[in-house]
């Protein structure tokens, strides 16, 4: 994307937010807009924590602005108008606040520390559980954004049914991923690639992914049915990226990554604990039902993962997925 669609994008997160904070259908205080405002709004001073330098401004906006690129890459190199820019943008930014809402539970859900290099909302001093009501709130900004820009439309319907499935979608996905972690029933024998791959696509890769391009595709009149091969390669990228986000969970630079990895700890249906149980032997998978979820263990299960080479494996793996997906890209050029 070009600096200045860039830029305006940036610029149409200001006007949504000041519309939320002037929504007529709440009557509105000075502390509830206040409070509304630090959810929403960037960082004013280095001095101030707010929550969307853990979920809105600070993201890389990835999503977001893969709206406005797939609906550029759609009109087939013709200049957008004004409007258009600003639609598909508005429709970027309901994917990042779809992705903020489930960060912050999802934080809550994982008691996580970090985020982006910041601590998680929900520990930010004063803010608590108080973080699971704030993020319904960023939930309910997504369909007041599209009542106010798109109600008009033929398509808005379609946008609002698209909302709720993959959001449905990515709820079902988490709790496939929560329920293999229940305290007191750990069992690693649930673990595989096929498991590993259902929750990565539902939980990851259909919000992530699919949903940027749907939003495009159906500003641009195109009905989903109609695309489903392109639907089966965005889920293939977004699993992809799945993998490479259990990698560096527990091998990456926490200061490179923003976060402290707790994929471990957390009992997670990653793809190094499938791969390592798919290719250690029977000491081996000794220590992992040994270690694997345990707070104070989770040096042990790196050290393993090393033994067991993951490192080398996914250096390996990388490449060849890539180029199976760039295969697949190549059938579908527009």
């Amino acid at each position: 994307m070009g600096s200045d669609l860039r830029s305006k994008f940036i610029e149409v997160y200001s006007t949504l937010k000041s519309e939320l904070l002037n929504d007529p259908a709440f009557e509105w205080t000075d502390v509830s807009r206040q409070w509304v405002e630090r959810v929403i709004n960037s960082c004013s001073s280095l001095n101030h924590c707010y929550i969307s330098i853990h979920n809105v401004l600070c993201g890389k906006l990835n999503r977001g602005l893969s709206v406005v690129d797939s609906y550029k890459s759609l009109k087939e190199g013709n200049e957008l108008s004004e409007n258009e820019i600003f639609l598909a943008s508005a429709l970027g930014w309901c994917i990042e606040w779809l992705q903020a809402f489930f960060l912050v539970l999802d934080d809550i859900m994982d008691r996580s520390h970090t985020r982006r290099g910041q601590p998680c909302w929900f520990r930010v001093p004063k803010v608590g559980f108080i973080a699971v009501n704030d993020a319904v709130i960023l939930r309910n900004h997504i369909p007041r954004i599209i009542k106010r820009h798109f109600r008009e439309k033929d398509y808005y319907v379609e946008l609002l049914d698209l909302f709720n499935e993959v959001e449905f979608q990515t709820a079902s996905g988490q709790l496939i991923d929560l329920i293999t972690t229940i305290e007191g029933e750990k069992d690693l024998s649930k673990y595989s690639l096929p498991v590993h791959r259902r929750i990565v696509q539902y939980k990851t890769a259909y919000h992530s992914f699919y949903l940027p391009v749907a939003c495009a595709l159906v500003m641009s009149g195109e009905k989903l049915d109609d695309h489903v091969d392109v639907k089966n390669i965005l889920i293939d990228m977004g699993i992809y990226y799945q993998v490479q986000d259990d990698y560096f969970d527990c091998f990456g630079d926490p200061a490179v990554i923003g976060k402290i990895g707790t994929d471990i700890e957390d009992f997670k249906c990653s793809w190094l604990v499938v791969k390592a149980l798919e290719i250690s032997n029977g000491e081996q998978k000794k220590l992992l039902y040994d270690n694997y979820g345990k707070d104070d263990a989770a040096c042990v299960v790196k050290e393993l993962f090393k033994e067991l080479n993951l490192e080398v494996i996914w250096t390996r793996h990388r490449p060849k997925t890539r180029r199976s997906l760039l295969v697949q890209r190549s059938r579908y050029p527009s």
